[in-house]
């Protein structure tokens, strides 16, 4: 339970359905190890967000607890956004969150609490085919999650229930409303959780005190020309347009980044295209393997509507030693190392992986 409406919506629709539940809010981080701007932060794991869902489970009359996760959740979470944003590529925390910390650490506590499943307030669904479990697009297109999902095992994916599978955003506020809850017209948050002011630049600074000294004035690079000197290149991000810090006359984006080098390539808006990606980490879920390759959607960011592309695996099981490559049939913009990229039959998840390189 985060605190926020949907969290709240699918306890209320499980308490409605008999189950017998039991309220759980995770601390992740400490405000004094990641700075910021405490006093406005309202995302998931805010103290503000801890306190609504302890009232809310009162108002349901469950038990709540709230278990302190910080350590594990600066390792895994924490510690690889710093790390992936130093090899130049952009994370995305949220991912690694739900695989590590919302499922594999606290079915750790569902064991020890005797619970049988996990719950969450996510707008996707569960389905099985033979003996394998995958992840669904929800009923809600607008708020489908599916796509943040695709890293869950198989162990975790049988001892998981999505409530809010069926439901919309409306309709998850009007239960939450009907059961009296106080987030009923809670608005969501979509920072990440860990950096309270949404300032990447500043919590790696923080991070890494060092930093900036050892990678400010770096080259800027278009067309094997330098132009200009960044700032350090852990604070760019493929596809960036403004604060780059040089200006021509027609709009330049971030192209390229190398790490090694410490070079930040612009380029113009054509050169944000490729169609070729080459992902690691990856998890599978519908099917065991992709080595034969299928044509399948394929989405590169949670907003984006997916795009056919053959998806082929090259050794490994799909459980995060293989790797596979993603041919679009049409260029796509903003390939980033470091995103996820998941692969879609339909509306059912066939799996996803991390950009590693892109062509």
């Amino acid at each position: 339970m985060s605190g926020g409406v949907d969290s709240s919506a699918a306890a209320a629709l499980l308490v409605e359905q008999g189950y017998d539940v039991v309220g759980i809010t995770l601390k992740t981080f400490n405000y004094e190890d990641v700075g910021g701007a405490p006093e406005n932060d309202t995302s998931c794991c805010s103290l503000d967000g801890i306190n609504d869902a302890r009232l809310v489970a009162a108002t349901l009359g469950i038990p709540h607890y709230v278990l302190d996760f910080s350590e594990p959740f600066g390792k895994a979470v924490i510690g690889n956004f710093i790390q992936q944003y130093l090899a130049g590529k952009t994370p995305n925390p949220c991912v690694i969150c739900n695989r590590k910390i919302k499922w594999e650490e606290l079915l750790l506590k569902a064991d020890a609490l005797d619970a049988g499943f996990i719950a969450t307030g996510h707008y996707a669904a569960v389905h099985k085919t033979g003996e394998r479990f995958f992840i669904g697009a929800g009923k809600d297109s607008l708020k489908d999650q599916s796509y943040a999902l695709w890293g869950l095992t198989q162990d975790s994916l049988r001892r998981t229930l999505f409530p809010l599978a069926q439901m919309t955003k409306a309709e998850a506020r009007a239960l939450a409303l009907r059961h009296g809850l106080r987030t009923a017209g809670k608005q969501e948050s979509f920072e990440i959780c860990f950096v309270t002011d949404n300032s990447y630049e500043r919590f790696l600074k923080q991070a890494r005190p060092e930093l900036e000294s050892q990678v400010a004035g770096g080259d800027i690079v278009l067309d094997g020309k330098v132009i200009g000197k960044h700032r350090g290149y852990p604070f760019y991000t493929i596809g960036q347009r403004k604060g780059i810090g040089v200006a021509l006359p027609n709009p330049l984006y971030v192209t390229h980044i190398d790490p090694v080098r410490n070079i930040v390539t612009v380029g113009y808006e054509s050169a944000l295209y490729r169609t070729k990606l080459t992902a690691t980490s990856v998890n599978l879920m519908k099917y065991d393997n992709l080595l034969k390759g299928m044509r399948l959607r394929v989405k590169v960011r949670y907003k984006d509507v997916g795009a056919p592309a053959l998806a082929t695996q090259t050794g490994g099981e799909g459980d995060g030693t293989g790797r596979v490559v993603v041919e679009f049939e049409q260029p796509k913009r903003s390939l980033t190392p470091g995103q996820s990229v998941v692969f879609y039959e339909g509306d059912d998840v066939v799996g996803g992986g991390i950009i590693d390189t892109v062509d």
